[in-house]
């Protein structure tokens, strides 16, 4: 297993350094926003975050984060459903304690029919009389009442199953992107987590990340509704070659992630170079001439749970190895460290496009 040969210079250790130099506190959702921001992979973060000044308060951090990494953020939610759910069980409260009080009245006019019916022995046109038209007239009361309040409970009910119904789908979103329907990179991360889950022996398999050549300059040019109908096609391809037990995910932007349960190097850059082929023969147009607009070129970094000591550098490797294919020009291979996984030189291999985006 390779290790990290100089742990100073780990992306990690710069994350932490800045935040001790900027004074920002330790907490998970800080770390994660100052690491995508380092990173670099969301250019409009990066933007916000250096225009927050040196003086980083918390206010503006999270600020930044229900913006970005709202999975970090959902308390708000959770706290309005139980500002409901309160809501909903003390209108369910004021509605017992009106039944306390409609049996209390009730069995004041039972009593108080008795003690005539024990007292006067002519019932018509007596107090009795009375007495008896009152206790028929509270026990329709009576009826209507307990009709309303099982009305009421069947709604509660329903607005309190609606409430959960709502949770559980917040809870299931936040592992899937919203425009390709892939699992996201949160999903992601809690996956390559269980490849750690014994460090000593990880799970052998490979990752391969990748991102469409120029997807900024795409969208910028043919507009964001071409752009999504990009992803929408690489979310197509991946989730075909993925098939049922590997798992293919969107990070943000055009980039893609898949983690394929063989570590068996062959293997993976198959599918690799089969996601590349398949898109390079697939028929992009444009939005309003619907004119071929050439071949939809990707690049791709791969790394191995054998070469990462953690699910950290395990990602973070293969970013590495991504952002070597994109110094090398775009629609090109890297596989991290091959020199020192296989006995082969730096593996980085490219196809020349013929046309399209890369020409």
């Amino acid at each position: 297993m390779q290790q990290v040969k100089n742990p100073a210079a780990s992306i990690a250790l710069r994350v932490a350094t800045a935040m001790h130099q900027m004074g920002i506190d330790g907490l998970p959702r800080n770390y994660e926003l100052v690491y995508e921001a380092y990173s670099g992979s969301n250019p409009e973060l990066v933007r916000e975050f250096i225009a927050l000044g040196k003086a980083k308060t918390q206010e503006a951090l999270d600020e930044l984060g229900r913006k970005y990494l709202p999975h970090h953020h959902e308390d708000g939610l959770l706290s309005r459903q139980n500002g409901q759910v309160r809501a909903e069980m003390s209108n369910f409260i004021s509605l017992l304690n009106e039944e306390k009080i409609s049996l209390t009245d009730y069995g004041r006019v039972i009593g108080h029919a008795s003690k005539t019916i024990l007292t006067e022995a002519d019932l018509e046109g007596t107090p009795l009389g009375q007495s008896i038209k009152m206790l028929k007239a509270a026990t329709e009361k009576r009826a209507h009442q307990n009709s309303n309040v099982v009305r009421a409970v069947v709604d509660k009910t329903a607005a309190l199953a609606d409430l959960q119904r709502e949770a559980e789908e917040a809870e299931a979103a936040k592992f899937v992107d919203p425009v390709t329907r892939l699992a996201s990179r949160r999903a992601f991360n809690k996956a390559v987590a269980k490849i750690y889950a014994n460090p000593e022996m990880p799970v052998l398999c490979g990752v391969a990340i990748g991102e469409i050549d120029d997807y900024a300059r795409i969208q910028e040019q043919m507009g964001p509704a071409v752009a999504e109908r990009f992803l929408m096609q690489v979310a197509k391809v991946l989730e075909a070659v993925s098939g049922g037990g590997d798992l293919a995910c969107r990070f943000d932007a055009g980039r893609f992630g898949l983690l394929l349960y063989t570590s068996d190097q062959e293997e993976v850059s198959r599918v690799v170079e089969l996601v590349r082929a398949k898109l390079k023969a697939t028929n992009f147009v444009g939005s309003s001439t619907g004119a071929r607009v050439g071949q939809l070129g990707m690049s791709f970094g791969i790394c191995f749970s054998e070469q990462a000591p953690n699910a950290f550098d395990f990602t973070n490797f293969a970013e590495k190895a991504l952002a070597t294919s994109k110094a090398a020009g775009g629609d090109t291979v890297t596989i991290y460290g091959a020199n020192d996984y296989v006995s082969k030189d730096w593996l980085l291999y490219k196809k020349k496009p013929v046309g399209g985006f890369g020409a």
